[in-house]
């Protein structure tokens, strides 16, 4: 899916983590951007399979970036 959805308009990058809880993070431009990607066919199927085989539960969160910054040594 990350692979589909970085061909989508807006798509701005992708964050993961697996480890005991997995989280993937999108990153998108605006509100329209993401509705479109909602709506894709493909991503249609995947969300579906993934309510009936993958997954017992997950959530979905939409929030705006305000600040970003980081430290690395």
């Amino acid at each position: 899916m990350v692979e589909l959805a970085s061909q989508q308009e807006g798509f701005l990058g992708v964050e993961s983590a697996r480890e005991a809880l997995g989280i993937t993070v999108s990153y998108w431009k605006d509100l329209a951007s993401i509705k479109k990607w909602k709506d894709n066919a493909e991503h249609s199927i995947a969300r579906k399979k993934g309510k009936s085989q993958w997954y017992k539960a997950f959530k979905t969160r939409i929030a705006k970036v305000e600040r970003d910054y980081e430290f690395e040594v």
